[in-house]
């Protein structure tokens, strides 16, 4: 679902149905999740598919609702930041993803402001 790049953070994707059995919650609530940006999906091929990555211990990765905000704010859809999240960032030195597990979530917020 991201460019055809080897060095895109290689992750799996999931369904609706798979984040409702994967975090407990009812389809009304993972939608909810969705639109408030606590998890970003992408309709590229057919159904909302979200990045397994941004998941951490069955539950959406903390540091990744503050990002989206920033970089929706600096104009990216929901598509262009989850291949942003995913891809090599020079400036960071790896994915913006693998910074955001790492807990490097403010030096990420700060590149992506200048992405505006």
């Amino acid at each position: 679902m991201t460019a055809e790049n080897p060095d895109v953070v290689p992750t799996d994707w999931l369904t609706i149905p798979d984040l409702v059995e994967i975090l407990g919650e009812t389809q009304s609530r993972v939608r909810r999740l969705l639109d408030e940006r606590v998890l970003l999906g992408s309709r590229r091929e057919g159904p909302v598919k979200v990045p397994a990555v941004f998941l951490v211990g069955g539950q959406p990765l903390s540091s990744l609702r503050g990002t989206a905000i920033v970089l929706a704010d600096a104009g990216f859809s929901d598509d262009e930041a989850i291949d942003w999240l995913l891809a090599p960032e020079p400036t960071i030195g790896v994915a913006p993803i693998t910074a955001l597990l790492a807990g490097r979530k403010s030096e990420v917020r700060r590149v992506a402001q200048t992405l505006a």
